[in-house]
């Protein structure tokens, strides 16, 4: 390294924001991620070793996953290098790879390949790192906020240890922002500010476990806050506040935590908590979650989870969705509240949709069984001289609009798909096909069958 480098990366050192002066350099600097780097943990005891192998490190942002691949760095004997796949290409690699053949070849020296962002090299990028690390010319080490077992080869998966690390707590999030108001040596301690403690809890709680986001908060309060007749920088509630206008929601309509809110908000409506639903709902809204997709998605649960134990949940919430596709936002939102209110609310039985998976998997199973031929349409030509239609027994010539005839195919006779539960209108669904059943038990009626096979 020259002069001059050695006065760029001085000066890079100082005057970068603040959330990276105050990136941990070690383990134990490290807040939060317990579960991963605890003193009895595997990673742990394997940054200290330096042995660390292939391991991928999964969360969301501002997390501590590039963190904790600089503490590797920090902490190895090993060549490390870092690329970004978001910018880096195929001729990169190939540079990193001869790099580290020649420094194995010639120093016995192993390699860490930091990938940012891994998720965002296609297939093939990701190919073409996979026999490097399965000979061990590269020890790769990658970083994403999409579920790996998804957006990473299988390959590479199975030659990796997946880490999933945790939102930082509030707590530890808190202890980060004092030591960066008040450190001198990589904080913002020179320019004598103070942080009031409801500021503090304000922005540890609004942070959502991101700590670049509570930071990057910190530095622009003190830096555009004038100081007091005391002479500090005073970081008050309201300086907070202003410093976060309005809290960026994590919600990456591609990524994990697009299914995740879904998951919860269906699973609040499925689990008759209106609360719940309408918060998520909130949510999802807030961060700009297309309604029609929303509607959709209340639709399936009011006829999946609700059923016929309420027959107007479904009418309800296709109404909705034809609503807000007319309305858009922002009224679309009451509409969308009232519709998720509605069937979170309702009475709840999946026994419909239970009907149709146990038949499917009968059909699956049995084949196209033979329709009893009395069912059979006898209007197509030449169908009433094969004896289709012959002795069906048409339901409205009969007492209670029923009759006891065969509708299965014989080999299911007795097979029960459709078992109405005790919730809600099913319940008088149950009791009234009792009732028809065991009457037309008890009083038999005359044979009115149709001639014509109606």
């Amino acid at each position: 390294m020259d002069l001059f480098e050695y006065m760029r990366s001085t000066n890079m050192e100082k005057e970068s924001p603040l959330a990276a002066r105050m990136r941990p350099r070690t383990l134990d600097e490290v807040v939060g991620q317990e579960h991963i780097i605890g003193k009895d943990k595997l990673l742990y005891r394997a940054i200290q070793a330096d042995k660390i192998s292939s391991v991928i490190f999964y969360g969301p942002p501002g997390t501590g996953k590039t963190t904790l691949a600089r503490v590797i760095a920090n902490s190895t004997s090993a060549e490390f290098t870092q690329i970004n796949a978001t910018v880096a290409g195929k001729k990169d690699m190939e540079e990193v790879v001869a790099k580290a053949k020649e420094l194995q070849g010639m120093y016995g020296r192993r390699t860490i390949l930091f990938i940012d962002e891994i998720h965002r090299f296609n297939k093939s990028q990701q190919d073409y790192l996979l026999p490097f690390v399965e000979d061990g010319t590269l020890i790769l080490i990658g970083a994403t906020t999409e579920n790996p077992y998804f957006e990473v080869n299988g390959a590479l998966i199975s030659r990796s240890i997946i880490f999933e690390l945790k939102p930082i707590p509030v707590e530890a999030v808190k202890e980060l922002l004092k030591k960066a108001v008040y450190d001198t040596e990589r904080g913002m301690g020179a320019y004598h500010a103070v942080i009031d403690e409801d500021a503090l809890d304000f922005l540890a709680e609004l942070s959502g476990g991101d700590a670049r986001h509570a930071l990057n908060a910190v530095e622009l309060g003190i830096m555009t806050t004038e100081r007091s007749a005391d002479g500090l920088i005073h970081i008050t509630l309201a300086v907070a506040q202003e410093c976060i206008q309005k809290r960026a929601v994590r919600y990456d309509k591609n990524g994990d935590n697009h299914y995740d809110t879904i998951s919860a908000f269906i699973k609040s409506m499925r689990g008759s908590d209106p609360d719940a639903a309408v918060y998520y709902l909130a949510r999802m809204l807030y961060a700009g979650e297309n309604v029609t997709f929303i509607a959709r998605r209340i639709m399936i649960c009011a006829a999946e989870d609700v059923g016929k134990a309420d027959p107007m949940a479904l009418v309800v919430a296709t109404n909705a969705s034809l609503a807000v596709e007319r309305i858009g936002m922002p009224e679309a939102q009451i509409i969308l509240a009232q519709a998720a209110a509605y069937v979170a609310c309702a009475p709840k039985s999946n026994a419909a949709c239970q009907a149709i998976f146990t038949a499917t998997e009968e059909v699956e199973r049995s084949g196209n069984l033979a329709i009893p031929t009395h069912l059979q349409d006898a209007h197509y030509k030449g169908a009433a001289k094969l004896g289709h239609g012959t002795g069906y027994k048409y339901a409205h010539d009969y007492p209670n609009h029923y009759v006891e005839q065969q509708y299965l195919p014989y080999e299911l006779n007795g097979r029960e798909f459709y078992q109405p539960s005790g919730n809600g209108y099913e319940q008088k669904i149950r009791e009234h096909m009792k009732q028809i059943r065991q009457e037309a038990k008890e009083h038999p009626a005359e044979d009115v069958t149709g001639a014509d096979g109606r």
